[in-house]
């Protein structure tokens, strides 16, 4: 087969699954036009009954909080599958400081990409515990929040100073929050339970006033053990990787 030919074949290949993807986009209801029956029924409740003005954050830490403890735990077993096997590999060893391939030339970080990284450090971790810790109030959450805090472990590593993200996130000190936030969401759960109630339920008081800091009971605590969990594992999986790039294997010529 011809380079031209393979071109071809590619072509049609991404052409074809650019019309599927848009064919399954047609008769899909406008935006802000859900047909079904359940966003209005909650909609009418949920400040009701949480005192949540992030109705968003109410369904996912409250209506429907099983299903979130699953999706967080789908992201710890992730987290802890790539430290084990990272951690394990056999027949390896760190990098010196010089690198050991000779025709290899790494440029330092420029002064402009560690400037705008450490300016940013600081904004991006307030702006990540805002998000992590009113999910009752705005449109936020602890999945976005612990992303957010994550990224600020990632622009220390981006400045160019890796030992100092190293400092910043040790394994150990990283492997506990993370436990610490799937545990925190799950005896959350098992709380309701021992209090004869069905698992996850609001079982604290929900404040006075909606949309408060102090207000949605469980769900603001949730979000916070899941924005933990979330930045624990992110910052797990990029260290283990970063760590994974100063590893050669020994005989390797």
């Amino acid at each position: 087969m011809t380079p031209g030919q393979r071109r071809w074949i590619f072509l049609a290949a991404g052409t074809g699954l650019v019309l599927f993807y848009l064919s399954g986009l047609l008769g899909l209801p406008a935006f802000g036009s859900y047909p079904g029956p359940y966003g209005p029924a909650i909609l009418r409740v949920a400040v009701a009954q949480t005192n949540a003005t992030g109705v968003v954050s109410a369904i996912n830490f409250d209506y429907r909080g099983f299903d979130t403890v699953g999706e967080e735990f789908i992201l710890f077993a992730a987290a802890t599958g790539v430290a084990v096997v990272l951690r394990r590999l056999r027949g390896e060893r760190e990098r010196p400081a010089v690198d050991e391939a000779a025709d290899r030339h790494v440029p330092p970080t420029s002064s402009a990409v560690r400037m705008v990284a450490l300016l940013f450090t600081g904004p991006v971790v307030l702006v990540g515990w805002w998000l992590a810790s009113h999910a009752q109030a705005s449109p936020s959450g602890g999945f976005q929040g612990g992303v957010v805090l994550a990224t600020a472990f990632v622009l220390i590593y981006l400045s160019g100073e890796f030992l100092v993200f190293k400092r910043f996130s040790p394994a150990d000190l990283t492997d506990v929050v993370e436990a610490v936030g799937a545990g925190g969401f799950a005896a959350l759960g098992v709380a309701a339970v021992l209090m004869g109630l069905p698992y996850l339920t609001n079982f604290l008081p929900l404040g006075q006033v909606p949309g408060a800091v102090s207000s949605s009971g469980t769900i603001a605590l949730i979000s916070f053990f899941v924005g933990l969990e979330v930045a624990a594992a992110f910052i797990l999986i990029v260290g283990e990787l970063l760590e994974q790039t100063l590893l050669i294997r020994q005989g390797r010529p």
